[in-house]
């Protein structure tokens, strides 16, 4: 490497922005796709996979890339929107390399990958990778951390070789400020053996979450690869509604047996979830609504609505009952909006100030007339109440829009962006160099 050479670490342009030489943002970095070589050279750099605005997943070849500094990534002005697909020959950096457990070749120590470098060559366009960041001992939550070391990719050896077993804690570590809707794209783009050793190590509550945003394919997946105990912990913190959705793809005879190993009231829960249609208001709904007796004071109400833990749906109107509070609830009463709860005083009962004007929603409801109902009043949650007048939970306006999009609406680019990103006037149909493929 020539003195002076720009050495980047790749943990460090994870999720960084991609602009064009016009200041517009084309997207973030989300990977670096590698071709390992033989004979210990190090491996040559491809390019970055790009997730732009729709977020679909782009290829950008390094040889379009015109700076990698201060947070950000300089690009040349066409970039082909054509969705990234990984070929057989490459590596991708993040997904792939992170936490592998190499070895040293000098003394054939067993070290963990915690970093990668990149260089670029004198002259050219190009870059490779130079170093590798590893830190001694196996590390883990229970374990001391060991001493970290900073290595020639020739001096380490292992890369080659599928892993069983990998570690995630240093992929999870670049991705851990994701919101769950992303960090599920970025596991969905992940190998099958990646994505459960990600899905391992993340805790019960983000499983949860990624696990709520994921395609139901990969929700079985995932769900399949866990210990049944740990899965049946995993249902318990995610939402019921989209608990008894992801239940709902399973055998019977699965259903049941993660059922049986839920904590009771949950599996209640869920359990009457699944009694329901799937396209009805009952199939639809959450069973854990804000409700209130109606001798609770407005700052009651507002002390639920605080929530980090809800959804802006579920918060943006309470549910007023007489006891039990527990869905299903003793009888409905009536519901007050957020913008209410603003307007009186603190201290004024939430019983005197119910909307009963509105008519709840029988729990056979059909979708075509829950989305009519929605629109028609201009809520985003609506009550589900039974003939005996009791509340069963709330149907928002986010379930019914993934009942209401295609399958495969997670996969799908937003706003049909199937063209390519223009800043000059032309347009490549393949952005990889012809000698990488």
């Amino acid at each position: 490497m020539a003195a002076g050479a720009p050495r980047v670490f790749i943990s460090h342009i994870s999720g960084v922005a991609v602009f064009d030489p016009g200041g517009d943002q084309v997207g973030r970095v989300r990977d670096l796709v590698v071709m390992l070589r033989v004979g210990g050279k190090p491996p040559r750099v491809l390019g970055l996979v790009v997730e732009v605005v729709s977020r679909r997943r782009i290829f950008l070849p390094m040889t379009r890339v015109t700076g990698v500094e201060s947070g950000q990534v300089i690009t040349t002005g066409v970039v082909n929107m054509r969705r990234f697909e990984q070929r057989p020959t490459e590596t991708l950096v993040l997904g792939e390399l992170l936490d592998r457990r190499v070895r040293i070749v000098a003394t054939g120590e067993e070290v963990t990958v915690l970093d990668i470098s990149m260089v670029q060559l004198p002259a050219r366009r190009d870059w490779e990778i130079d170093k590798v960041f590893v830190r001694r001992g196996k590390g883990g939550a229970l374990r001391r951390r060991g001493e970290t070391l900073t290595l020639d990719w020739s001096a380490v050896s292992g890369f080659s070789l599928e892993e069983h077993g990998q570690g995630a804690e240093n992929l999870l570590a670049t991705f851990e400020r994701l919101r769950p809707a992303d960090l599920a794209n970025v596991l969905h783009h992940l190998s099958p053996k990646r994505r459960g050793e990600v899905a391992a190590a993340l805790d019960d509550d983000r499983l949860a979450d990624v696990l709520e945003e994921l395609p139901d394919d990969d929700q079985v997946e995932i769900l399949g690869k866990l210990k049944e105990e740990r899965a049946a912990d995993v249902l318990e913190a995610m939402d019921p509604d989209d608990a008894a959705d992801l239940l709902s793809e399973l055998p019977e005879v699965d259903q049941e047996r993660l059922l049986t190993l839920m904590q009771p009231q949950d599996a209640a829960d869920v359990r009457r979830l699944l009694s329901y249609e799937e396209r009805t208001a009952g199939g639809l709904m959450t069973t854990e609504p804000i409700v209130l007796r109606p001798d609770a004071t407005i700052a009651d109400a507002l002390a639920r609505v605080r929530n980090p833990d809800l959804s802006p749906a579920l918060a943006a109107q309470v549910y007023v009952c007489r006891p039990p509070d527990e869905t299903p609830t003793g009888k409905y009463l009536g519901l007050v909006h957020f913008q209410r709860l603003l307007r009186d005083p603190p201290f004024t009962l939430v019983g005197s100030i119910v909307d009963t004007d509105l008519l709840p929603l029988p729990p056979g409801t059909p979708l075509s007339a829950v989305t009519s109902y929605l629109a028609t009043y201009n809520l985003i949650s609506a009550p589900v109440v039974d003939e005996s007048g009791s509340l069963l939970g709330a149907v928002t306006v986010d379930d019914v829009l993934d009942h209401l999009l295609p399958d495969d609406w997670r996969e799908t680019d937003l706003h049909g962006a199937t063209a390519a990103y223009h800043v000059g006037e032309t347009r490549q149909d393949e952005n990889r160099p012809a000698d990488a493929r």
